[in-house]
C-alpha cells in the first residue's frame, strides 16, 4: 500500500510507548497495532485528531504517500 505510517517513528521521538498511546487516544493496543504495521485499511478522523494531540505532530507526521513502482 503506497500509504505509509510513522506512528512508530512519533513514538519514539516523543519517548512514548505504544500502550500509552493508546490509553490516551482511547483505542485498544491491537488497533494501534493495526494502524502501525498499515493493515488498517481506514482511519476515522476523530482517532487521527487525537493521536496528534496525543503526539504533539501534524497528521503529515504521521502518514507518508509513497507511490508504487
Amino acid at each position: 500500500m503506497p500509504i505509509i505510517t510513522n506512528i512508530d517513528v512519533m513514538l519514539a521521538r516523543r519517548k512514548m510507548s505504544s500502550g500509552e498511546l493508546a490509553e490516551k487516544v482511547g483505542i485498544t493496543p491491537a488497533n494501534l497495532s493495526i494502524l502501525k504495521c498499515g493493515k488498517a485499511k481506514a482511519i476515522r478522523l476523530s482517532t487521527m485528531e487525537a493521536i496528534c494531540k496525543a503526539l504533539d505532530c501534524q497528521p503529515g507526521d504521521i502518514l507518508e504517500y509513497q507511490p508504487e513502482d
